[in-house]
């Protein structure tokens, strides 16, 4: 039996990232993959109060939605290791990713994910 594609679009608080979930439902049309789109928040940290981050997340939920992927927000400190987890749980083959802007620092999110997760592939899409 063919193993299915699956997607992981991670996301932060900015309606920007509407963009990310897009391409990831596009590359799963594509590849008849599934779509899981995630956000790490800091433990403590409380979104809910603050309706300018409230109001992005309710919104890319909403995108999440018409794209046919459910939207994880995962509670963390370390955010590395928790999509890492995720994506091993869920057996994920892609991750999409917006583009940090310390690309070119080895201790970005990029490089630690590529690190942690070898044979996972890595799209980075640009600003």
């Amino acid at each position: 039996m063919k193993k299915v594609p699956r997607i992981m679009v991670c996301v932060t608080r900015q309606k920007t990232c509407e963009r990310l979930i897009k391409i990831g439902k596009k590359t799963a049309l594509e590849v008849g993959a599934d779509v899981f789109v995630v956000h790490v928040a800091k433990e403590g940290s409380n979104f809910l109060d603050n309706p300018h981050e409230g109001e992005a997340l309710e919104y890319l939920f909403q995108i999440s939605k018409n794209a046919g992927a459910d939207m994880t927000v995962l509670r963390s400190n370390n955010v590395v290791n928790t999509l890492a987890e995720f994506a091993n749980k869920n057996m994920i083959s892609t991750i999409i990713l917006g583009e940090s802007p310390y690309s070119h620092n080895n201790t970005n999110i990029i490089r630690q994910l590529e690190h942690l997760l070898p044979t996972v592939e890595i799209r980075i899409v640009s600003a």
